[in-house]
Formats: structure tokens, C-alpha cells, sequence
């Protein structure tokens, strides 16, 4: 972790010295409306827990989530504390038990930040955000990699949730980025920086990225542009900028990841480019669209160790490497209470531009070279193909009814062609659909209740001791 906080820092100061940044940062799931940007910072205890006063001061602000909540699952696994999600809300290959459980971070990841906007001159302004995501119950910083060395070595059936993420116990595991904004000239970034990718989850999932009702929230397949470690880069530069026109507001965005491995990345390089815009006269609505190609060399899957590979190399973790690609498109139409969501991914999974080694996890977890599978997708490509639709409907101003539906399809990559659970490299699917209602009842104060359904068959299947889930939870979340 030394060597990651020294990186960090460097990328922290160099950004101040060049002058590069980006105005805010999605989360990994929308909360409830913002406050108005006028209001007065906080004056005492009472108004910070009964108004939607921010924590200002001299242009800095704190803010945060906390989001708890309990859940009961048809198949799930035993909470875990340093896990960012604390629970599989998805349908996992360990998933072994009916069980009651805490569930944190349903709607949002739990965390903390601290962001600056300090007007300079001719219209730009210095901008600085950091947020780091925890477990509301334990308070353990977020660290999937951390939960998937816990489980090396254990059969499916005696695991505890793990799953791989690019939250890794790092204290910048959310984002960590300065830079200049200006509304004439857009804005540009230097840092950890979430992908394009992950930005066009949060803005068109209906579900907006929620752990416990969505597929491609739970899940950084899709964001991560194949693999959840690269939902965010921890040395990147990104652009945005707005155009208004007369037939709408058109935007475009690029990202540039560099410094690889050694710089707590997991890609030796990225970059991701993205138009779009939000377009038709307000009578008839507001019609949102946008496309993102996006490029990842080296990309790294972590998994934990089966039975031998633990005797022989404990402490570690295994890795697939693989070059991905991917195009995303992406819909959202609001017309008065009703919005409706569409979107599709295409994933192409290749061999690595360079065959990779021992190396260091973002998480610090070291990786041996023996461990490391360089030929996934050399007898034949993988391509993966994720599809999502939904609708939210405001009931009234503060009660939000939402439901949506999630769609793998895997292509056949196996060298005998396959279509059924023998290998996990046979065509597969994997269908969930989820619903949710969510009551806004306090200024920063909300609480929700939903459940998700999700299946696999064929070679997503594959290793799988139950096939299907029901995930029905409720919570509570403070957002300030």
C-alpha cells in the first residue's frame, strides 16, 4: 500500500501542476436529488440531519453515502466484511444457501469524498474530487480482490461472497483527480478516474448501477469493458464537453489510460471515446442518446486459487489476461413522470497484446506468473452481448417506482463447439429482471424496498451449484 499511496499522491500533485481535471464524478449509483447549489453550508448538527445543507466550507466539500439495509436470499452466500457489495445479489457459481442477511449498498456504494470547485480566471475553475467506498457495517475499506484471496482454496459450497472489483482496499478506491473546468472549453481530468463505460452505466441504467437490483451494477462486466477492474483507472486522462446547438446539446468525451501495472491499473493501457446528446423541443420530452467505443490492453480477470494452486502459491491470487473491445450504445427518453431506459454492449474478448507474467494485483495481492492464463481466447474469441431495458415512474415528486430487465448472451468460444454447462467456454445466457420502489421521506433521507431474479444456463451455468435466485431486500440511506 506504500508504494500505491506514493503513486497516488504523484498523480495527485502532477495533476495540480499541469492543470488538468474534470467538474464531478458519477457515483456508483445515483442518490436522491441534489441539493439546490445556493443552499448555505451547514449551521449546526440539526440542520445537517434536517435540510439539504452541504458540508461547504471555503469551497471544499465533504459528502457521503451511507446505505444499509436487509435482505433474504433463495441462494446466496454469508456476508462478507471487506467485500464492496457485502453480499452476491446475483446468481454466482457459489451461490449455496437460502439465508437471511445485513445487506449494505443496495442503491449506492457506502463511502466518503471530498470535492473543491475554485473559480480562476476567464472562466475556468480548479476542481478536485476523492471519494473512498466502505462497508457501512464493519466500516472496512471496499476490497473485492481482498474477499477473493480469503476464499482461495475452499470449495464453492463453503465460500463467503467474493467477487472480483476494482474497489481494493485502496484509500482512493473510488475516484482521485484534479484539473481545470471551464463551461466554454469543457473540462479535463487527471487521476482515478471512473471509465466512459461506467459514466454510461450510472446515466442509463434505470436501476442507476444499484448492487442489489442490477445486473450491470453488480456486475463490472459491462462497465469495466469486460472485466470489473477496469471500471476505473487509476492514472487517466479524460475530457468532457457540452455543446448546445439548435437541435439540442450535443457532448463529447475521451479517456486515456497510461503507466500500467506498476501504477495500481489493471490494463497496460486504455482508451475510450464517446458522442452523444440529449435532443427534442421540452414539449415533447427530453431524448437522450450515446454511443462509446472503448479499447483495453492487458486487461486483468482476478479469481482466487483452487485447492492445489493454494498449497503451492498461498497468499496469492490467479489472473486471466486478455485484450478487450467493446461498443456501447445507449437510450433514455423522459416525457413529465415517466422515464424509459434501452442500452446494448458488445464485447470482444482477445488474446493480450503482451504476455504477462508475475506481477502485483491492485490490491497489493502478489500474482504469480504460474497462475497467470495468457491463452484464454486463442483458439477462439469470446464475445459477449449485453442488453437492458426499464422504466422508473414518479409517482409523486418523492416515490419512485422502477423495474427493469438484464440479458447475457455468450458466444460459443469453446474448441469443440458446445451449448450446454461442460465447459464455461460453451454459448450461454443469463436473464434477471428486477423491480424496486423507492421513497424519498427526508431532505437527504431515503428507503427502498425491491427484489431481483436472476438465471443462468448453458456454459454461464457452468460449475454453478443453483441456477436461479430470488434477492428481495429493503434499506435505508443517508446521502449528504
Amino acid at each position: 500500500m506504500g508504494k500505491k499511496f506514493g503513486v497516488a499522491a504523484a498523480c495527485l500533485f502532477a495533476g495540480v501542476g499541469v492543470g488538468v481535471a474534470q467538474a464531478a464524478d458519477l457515483p456508483t449509483a445515483k442518490p436522491a436529488p441534489p441539493p439546490p447549489p445556493t443552499l448555505a453550508s451547514c449551521a449546526s448538527v440539526t440542520d445537517f440531519f434536517t435540510t439539504y445543507c452541504p458540508l461547504t466550507y471555503y469551497g471544499v466539500t465533504i459528502y457521503g453515502t451511507i446505505d444499509v439495509g436487509l435482505a433474504y436470499q433463495s441462494y446466496g452466500t454469508p456476508f462478507n466484511r471487506v467485500l464492496h457489495t457485502g453480499l452476491e445479489y446475483l446468481i454466482t457459481k457459489n451461490s449455496s444457501r437460502a439465508q437471511f442477511s445485513i445487506a449494505p449498498n443496495g442503491l449506492s456504494q457506502s463511502s466518503i469524498g471530498i470535492k473543491a470547485s475554485e473559480p480562476l480566471a476567464y472562466g475556468f475553475s480548479f476542481v478536485f474530487n476523492w471519494s473512498m467506498g466502505f462497508d457501512p457495517y464493519t466500516l472496512q475499506i471496499a476490497n473485492g480482490p481482498r474477499a477473493l484471496e480469503q476464499n482461495n482454496g475452499l470449495p464453492a459450497q463453503l465460500q463467503n461472497s467474493n467477487v472480483d472489483s476494482s474497489r481494493a482496499g485502496q484509500w482512493y478506491n473510488g475516484v482521485l483527480y484534479t484539473g481545470l473546468s471551464s463551461t466554454t472549453f469543457g473540462t479535463l481530468t487527471f487521476g482515478r478516474q471512473n471509465s466512459l463505460t461506467l459514466d454510461g452505466v450510472n446515466a442509463y441504467d434505470p436501476m442507476a448501477g444499484s448492487y442489489a437490483f442490477s445486473v450491470i451494477g453488480f456486475s463490472g462486466t459491462t462497465a469495466g469493458v469486460g472485466d470489473t477492474e477496469d471500471v476505473r483507472y487509476s492514472t487517466a486522462m479524460k475530457y468532457r464537453v457540452d455543446v448546445p446547438t439548435s437541435f439540442g446539446q450535443l457532448r463529447a468525451a475521451a479517456l486515456w489510460q497510461f503507466g500500467g501495472y506498476d501504477f495500481n491499473n489493471a490494463s497496460s493501457s486504455a482508451y475510450e471515446f464517446q458522442v452523444g446528446g440529449d435532443f427534442l423541443p421540452s414539449e415533447y420530452g427530453k431524448l437522450s442518446l450515446d454511443a462509446i467505443y472503448s479499447r483495453v490492453f492487458d486487461a486483468v480477470a482476478a479469481s482466487s486459487l483452487n485447492a492445489a494452486q493454494e498449497v503451492k502459491f498461498p497468499g496469492t491470487l490467479a489472473a486471466t489476461i486478455s485484450d478487450n473491445t467493446s461498443w456501447m450504445f445507449l437510450a433514455k427518453y423522459k416525457y413529465g413522470p415517466i422515464q424509459v431506459f434501452a442500452g446494448y454492449e458488445n464485447i470482444y474478448f482477445a488474446p493480450p497484446s503482451n504476455i504477462v507474467g508475475s506481477f502485483t494485483n491492485i490490491s497489493g495481492i502478489a500474482i504469480d506468473g504460474a497462475n497467470v492464463t495468457n491463452t484464454a481466447y486463442t483458439a477462439n474469441q469470446k464475445v459477449l452481448q449485453v442488453f437492458w431495458t426499464g422504466a422508473k415512474y414518479a409517482i409523486t415528486d418523492s416515490l419512485d417506482l422502477t423495474g427493469a430487465y438484464y440479458h447475457y448472451s455468450q458466444s460459443d468460444y469453446n474448441p469443440k463447439p458446445c451449448s450446454n454447462t461442460s465447459s464455461s467456454k460453451c454459448s450461454g445466457s443469463l436473464d434477471a429482471v428486477s423491480a424496486m420502489i423507492d421513497w424519498r421521506f427526508a431532505p437527504k433521507f431515503d428507503t427502498y424496498a425491491g427484489l431481483m431474479f436472476s438465471e443462468v444456463s448453458d456454459g454461464l451455468a457452468n460449475g454453478y451449484l443453483h441456477h436461479a435466485s430470488v434477492d428481495p431486500m429493503a434499506g435505508l440511506r443517508f446521502t449528504f
